[in-house]
């Protein structure tokens, strides 16, 4: 008689025991793969453009860019690149065509003995790079030369002259052959570099 009593009270209470561990373990595996669901969707998002994108796959929203040309250059410093000559004055760079001087954005590989005032510090990977009106740097020996900054490097501000570029279907910023997507960082807009536009 007392155990069939027993019976009766700890049976129906086992049960209902492992329902509860059952429901609790489900719930907490459904959680667990939303969580999963989500980092991969946010990965997935940030893989879009591969580090080189071919010039050919880009659509510039302003048909022309303009093209900014002086007839003289006085103080000018020369750049020989690739058995080429190139000029430095003013924090600018140009390029000799039918005897004018015309802005270009310098070429990866440039070298300047000094920076331009108001650089900024970009520190990203334990590297240290400078970035100047969109153009970064990289301190070798007494010099600084341009380089491509790293995918993933963030700044918060682009040049005035920058240019939005469609790459399949998709809004982004470029400067000097530079792609950029807007973020937030810490509730602050800024730009990511995500690509860098081969020339073809």
């Amino acid at each position: 008689m007392m155990k069939t009593r027993i019976q009766t009270i700890v049976l129906p209470a086992l049960f209902l025991l492992a329902i509860t561990t059952y429901s609790s373990a489900q719930s907490r595996r459904t959680n667990a793969t939303v969580k999963t669901v989500t980092t991969t969707t946010s990965k997935t998002k940030k893989s879009t453009l591969s580090r080189r994108v071919s010039s050919m796959k880009v659509t510039y929203k302003r048909p022309k860019r303009k093209v900014v040309a002086v007839r003289r250059l006085p103080n000018r410093t020369v750049i020989r690149h690739n058995g080429q000559n190139y000029y430095y004055a003013n924090h600018t760079y140009y390029t000799l065509s039918r005897g004018r001087y015309i802005v270009i954005a310098p070429k990866v590989g440039f070298r300047i003995k000094r920076l331009p005032p108001r650089y900024k510090r970009i520190q990203f990977n334990n590297q240290i790079y400078f970035n100047v009106n969109g153009i970064f740097y990289k301190q070798i020996n007494n010099e600084y030369e341009v380089i491509d900054p790293e995918i993933g490097t963030i700044v918060y501000e682009l040049p005035d002259d920058y240019e939005k570029v469609v790459i399949d279907g998709r809004t982004y910023y470029e400067y000097a052959n530079i792609l950029y997507e807007k973020v937030q960082v810490n509730g602050t807009r800024a730009y990511e570099v995500v690509g860098i536009i081969t020339m073809e």
